[in-house]
């Protein structure tokens, strides 16, 4: 029997994101989440990771830049690639170097735009929104040394109209990352084609 390829999920937040991956990929015949990380205590993924029944651990700060801590739980965890699912720090180099082309993470807003320090879940919205932006979308992308940098693999969009807020915004983008993110990853992983979005989804 071939050994599955495991994924590691890193999470800051509620974990919306990181519970759809995971639930997507339940009796996959070729890939499991083996573990959710979290950098901030009481965070409500850890409450989510454990209602599907995975393993959840937390690192601080310290852990992931003054130590091997999470690298050395990853190499024994047997951990394949890393998928980033709302996660707010800077990946160290450690793990770069580790996981080459191997770190996936998802932007709320169609990169270039939008994206760099800070510019993280409804902040972004609010700047679309503030610019008058008539569209935005996702951008799925590997990761480097910076922030919402990388390759691309994947971007989706959605209409923007003058009557939304950053509330409405981000409820469009929601339905993008939920139809979106997981597929993604398994083509990514799995060298199949990236799905293709047939049409640009409309503001309600």
């Amino acid at each position: 029997m071939n050994k599955k390829i495991r994924l590691a999920i890193f999470a800051s937040g509620n974990g919306t994101n990181a519970q759809q991956i995971s639930e997507y990929f339940v009796g996959h015949g070729s890939i499991e989440v083996s573990v959710i990380i979290y950098n901030v205590k009481n965070a409500f993924v850890a409450t989510r990771a454990a209602n599907l029944g995975i393993d959840a651990q937390y690192f601080n700060r310290h852990d992931f830049f003054e130590t091997d801590n999470v690298l050395n739980f990853l190499k024994e965890r047997n951990i394949d690639y890393i998928i980033l699912a709302g996660f707010l720090l800077l990946v160290p180099q450690n793990l770069l170097s580790a996981f080459p082309q191997k770190i996936v993470n998802i932007h709320p807003a169609l990169l270039p735009k939008y994206g760099g320090k800070g510019m993280y879940g409804h902040h972004v919205h609010e700047e679309v929104v503030a610019h008058h932006e008539t569209e935005t979308g996702i951008t799925i992308h590997e990761i480097d040394s910076h922030f919402d940098c990388g390759t691309t693999l994947f971007q989706a969009r959605c209409k923007v109209t003058p009557s939304d807020t950053a509330d409405s915004v981000a409820a469009r983008i929601h339905l993008l990352e939920k139809d979106y993110f997981p597929p993604v990853i398994e083509a990514w992983i799995l060298h199949l084609p990236m799905p293709v979005q047939e049409k640009v989804l409309d503001a309600e």
